[in-house]
């Protein structure tokens, strides 16, 4: 079996076929991860990989952030109890996964975020809910002089209540998923990837409170900058097919899930990897 990747149309993402993800030799796994380097977004059709599975390949890419629960690998789906019931559109986890229909990068609201994710597709609906990531990258380089200029010289502070509140959801201190309750970490608004060197916003529905801004300007000033760097060429969609498997770099991408019927039943996978302190440690994180 020969690896092929091909990259998209868009200015991120190839899919890469012809390697089993649970049987990967030293050299199919460099090319990974030259490719993971290159294109920020890789796509891997029909793998079908188990939690554990899952898991043990995102380890590749350094360790996993523990989300909830002490899993590795945490199910994502709009089903629960033991009858696996639809959940209510205004229960507490359907607004969680309502607020993942907005662009954002993962656990940038924590004190270290995070180097990347894996994500797969177990029950799809039969339309809609789709994935897409946004480069970061290409957005960067896309700025004028006068945008360049400022995103060169401001910061942000990234809340995870405050993006909830935006979409009408008052999560509450002390609720669950690992929500950080301290300080909201203050990240420049220009990240420079610790591998490639490129930079790239940094930005997303975290973002908010400019230093030196009022609330309402801040917020402005980062809608304008995200609708700026969230269109085409620089975004690429994925269909999902069941056992599809997506890993992708949070240094460098925004992603979003697309709404879908939610009387269908929708289950995927997700695995967080941890960022490096030395890299994605938030400017005000403790020592």
């Amino acid at each position: 079996m020969t690896m092929s990747i091909e990259p998209t149309t868009a200015t991120l993402g190839a899919t890469v076929r012809g390697v089993d993800l649970q049987a990967l030799n030293e050299t199919d796994w460099a090319a990974i991860l030259a490719a993971f380097h290159r294109h920020a977004l890789l796509i891997f059709p029909g793998q079908g990989l188990s939690a554990a599975a899952q898991a043990e390949f995102a380890r590749r890419f350094g360790d996993i952030e523990v989300l909830v629960q002490n899993l590795d690998t945490i199910p994502i789906s709009n089903r629960g109890g033991l009858d696996g019931a639809p959940l209510a559109d205004d229960s507490f986890h359907m607004q969680l996964l309502r607020g993942n229909e907005g662009w954002h990068t993962d656990s940038s609201y924590m004190p270290i975020a995070a180097k990347a994710s894996v994500l797969s597709a177990q029950v799809l609906p039969a339309t809609g809910g789709e994935t897409e990531w946004a480069d970061m990258r290409a957005a960067y380089d896309a700025l004028d002089a006068e945008r360049r200029a400022f995103v060169d010289g401001h910061r942000a502070y990234h809340n995870y209540f405050y993006s909830q509140a935006r979409i009408g959801h008052a999560v509450q201190a002390g609720q669950a998923y690992g929500f950080y309750e301290g300080e909201p970490p203050l990240r420049e608004l220009v990240k420079i990837h610790p591998v490639t060197g490129r930079p790239s916003l940094f930005i997303g529905r975290h973002a908010c409170d400019l230093p030196g801004m009022s609330a309402a300007e801040s917020e402005r000033l980062l809608d304008e900058l995200m609708a700026f760097a969230c269109q085409p060429p620089r975004v690429h969609a994925h269909a999902w097919t069941p056992g599809d498997v997506a890993v992708w770099d949070n240094r460098c991408l925004l992603h979003r899930a697309r709404p879908y019927d939610h009387r269908h039943a929708r289950a995927m996978l997700h695995t967080r990897v941890r960022g490096d302190a030395a890299s994605e440690a938030a400017l005000n994180a403790a020592a």
